[in-house]
């Protein structure tokens, strides 16, 4: 086995008397080496965050109710953590039999057969980080499947992966691979001229270079739905298992899910129940759709069973093949069901989907079989992508043709932004798949806020689980109540508003709170100084005009120059002379060039550093309030670097 170093400060874990006599020096070893995949920073105990990585690793997806119920069932002290010494003491009862078979003691067992990567002969104390060595296989079975041809990646022999070896961590090291699969998962997100690929008087990257690809991916991630708050550019260049495998698989699940969605398949109208509005069916995530599909077929068989899970209730294989069945009949039988092993009958299945249905299956056998919830939620949406099984006739279409009505534009973009940039705060067991729905109820809006001003919410005002619709219109009649005391414009909005998915009001009460958080971060680290749009245009003009470039300047958010790109260009060349390949920048004359120049600018922004959530037609047709967080972000990433605001002390 190929060893993967990982730097990591050591961490001497106290071993009790009594626990000396329970454990052999070597058992007390593998075990220690066991907690240390857990214990993250090394400081010898176990933190509810540190316990969610690990949890979330195992594709589980918890509240932190239910995290700080886990650590109290090892925690002998008290002090809401699980230190060595209380591990070891779950570990005697896992052992004799007497712990509780859920619970921790479920998470510890899982953990324990995962796979263990040993640091270099250098990393302090025999570190070593822990990760399913399946889920590494079927990622780089994935990888080759979508990027296996890529000539850029075949050049600098980042793919073929062998997902039998140590490929996948230092494949991904330079940065290009993931940002090739970010593209792969949502198209241009990434504008590949901004990626450093090695110079012909060069055959590799410099650290630099590498770094800079590696923001680029971070930052495209999160602005395409990932929880990056844990990710950082050195974790990718060490191929961190857990953190590597952890960002490969929020990306390919948006890829997988991306499609699942009545847009793009009108024929999932059929799914709607009798008691149910169209909206209904429209608010669901992608993945309780896949559920809704599955169970059709299932239903359409004639069998009782029923798929309410992406785990225990698919690990016998019977719903799997009795899918396949219904949706190909001819190709696919029951035969699978006649083989008694596990493992055995989920090799049948997967090879099933893949030989007769072209399904690109990465899920193994043993994944399957243990019920692997987020390798059964790739595996489900991949026949799905497929093979879905069913159409829509055009009177069925015909009934639903407003469905299909393209939105205003703008106004899905927005939505997309708001609800990118909401997901990027990081707040605790919250994640939003619809804005205007998961909006609906106001807690979503009133968590928003509270981050946004930190304490302005009385929660004890709050109906945290409202069932009824009073309860709900209250929450939002006291989110509108807060947005006026922030002096937001709500003119003519109430909680009712909010309730009802009104899409131009919640737009308009989600702007406020972007731009209100945007300006307290820009005037926390400038120094106190209150930002505004006139400091932030002032500081982007001084910035460029000191840089050199006299006659570039912008006027205001809306100044229509701003669509050709150049002023942009010329603010992070400012910023770094080196960011810009100036032989890729167009004069913008056309609308093909400034397209062009706004697909670059966004990418090289991402790569410096820039956490930016703006879409290219946001800088072509020149949206002020996009263009506004955009320019903010610039000079959040040179406060934070340099620690001032450039040109204040003129004013």
């Amino acid at each position: 086995m190929a060893s993967l170093s990982t730097k990591k400060k050591s961490f001497s874990y106290n071993v009790p008397s009594s626990m000396i006599k329970e454990f052999s020096p070597s058992e007390i070893n593998e075990l220690q080496q066991h907690f240390q995949a857990y214990d993250v920073d090394c400081n010898g105990s176990i933190d509810a965050d540190e316990l969610r990585t690990v949890v979330n690793n195992l594709g589980e997806n918890i509240s932190r109710v239910k995290l700080m119920a886990l650590i109290n069932e090892v925690d002998l002290d008290g002090n809401h953590t699980i230190e060595f010494n209380e591990f070891l003491s779950l570990m005697v009862r896992i052992r004799n039999g007497t712990a509780k078979k859920s619970g921790m003691a479920k998470i510890v067992k899982k953990t324990a057969s995962q796979y263990h990567v040993k640091g270099s002969k250098n990393d302090a104390a025999g570190t070593q980080h822990a990760f399913s060595e399946q889920e590494k296989k079927a990622f780089s079975e994935h990888i080759n499947f979508c990027l296996g041809k890529d000539s850029d990646l075949l050049k600098l022999k980042n793919v073929p992966i062998d997902p039998d070896s140590m490929d996948l961590f230092t494949s991904v090291r330079d940065g290009t691979l993931l940002c090739k699969l970010i593209n792969a998962a949502v198209p241009d997100t990434i504008d590949e001229r901004a990626l450093n690929f090695p110079k012909k008087s060069s055959k590799k990257l410099n650290i630099y270079e590498i770094k800079e690809n590696q923001n680029l991916c971070i930052n495209a991630a999160t602005a395409i739905g990932c929880t990056t708050v844990n990710v950082h550019n050195t974790d990718l260049i060490e191929g961190l298992p857990h953190i590597t495998l952890g960002l490969i698989w929020q990306i390919v699940k948006i890829q997988l899910l991306a499609m699942i969605n009545l847009k793009n398949h009108p024929e999932l109208v059929r799914l709607l129940e009798d008691d149910e509005e169209l909206a209904d069916l429209l608010k669901l995530p992608a993945d309780q759709i896949l559920l809704r599909w599955f169970n059709y077929h299932l239903k359409n068989s004639g069998t009782d069973r029923r798929v309410r899970n992406f785990g225990k209730d698919l690990k016998d294989g019977e719903c799997y093949t009795i899918l396949l069945n219904q949706i190909a009949p001819n190709r696919c039988d029951m035969k699978a069901m006649d083989l008694q092993d596990a493992e055995e009958r989920a090799a049948k299945i997967i090879s099933d989907a893949r030989d007769k249905l072209d399904v690109p299956a990465f899920i193994q056998p043993s994944q399957l079989a243990s019920g692997d919830k987020r390798m059964n939620l790739a595996f489900c949406a991949q026949i799905f992508n497929t093979n879905p099984g069913f159409e829509i006739t055009e009177e069925e279409l015909a009934d639903f043709a407003e469905l299909f009505d393209d939105d205003d534009e703008g106004d899905s973009r927005e939505e997309r932004v708001f609800r990118m940039w909401i997901n990027s705060l990081g707040i605790d067991d919250m994640y939003v798949n619809n804005l205007y729905e998961d909006l609906r109820d106001g807690v979503v809006l009133l968590r928003v806020e509270d981050k946004v001003e930190p304490g302005i919410v009385s929660w004890r005002k709050v109906n945290l689980n409202p069932k009824n619709k009073f309860k709900k219109v209250a929450n939002c009649n006291y989110a509108i109540v807060i947005g006026k005391g922030m002096k937001f414009s709500l003119v003519g909005i109430g909680g009712v508003d909010i309730l009802d998915g009104n899409k131009k009001l919640i737009l308009a009460v989600v702007w406020q709170l972007m731009r209100r958080h945007t300006l307290n971060v820009l005037t926390l680290i400038g120094g106190g100084k209150k930002a505004d749009d006139k400091l932030i245009i002032d500081w982007a003009n001084e910035t460029v005009t000191d840089s050199g470039k006299e006659g570039s300047s912008m006027k205001s958010f809306r100044d229509k120059t701003l669509a050709n790109g150049l002023f942009l260009m010329d603010l992070l060349a400012s910023i770094n002379n080196k960011s810009i390949n100036w032989d890729l920048v167009n004069d913008g004359a056309t609308e093909e060039g400034r397209c062009e120049n706004a697909k670059y600018v966004i990418s090289v922004a991402r790569k410096l550093g820039c956490c930016v959530f703006l879409t290219w037609e946001d800088i072509t047709e020149v949206k002020p309030k996009m263009m506004m967080t955009f320019v903010a972000s610039i000079m959040h990433y040179v406060l934070s670097k340099n620690g001032s605001v450039k040109g204040e002390t003129k004013r």
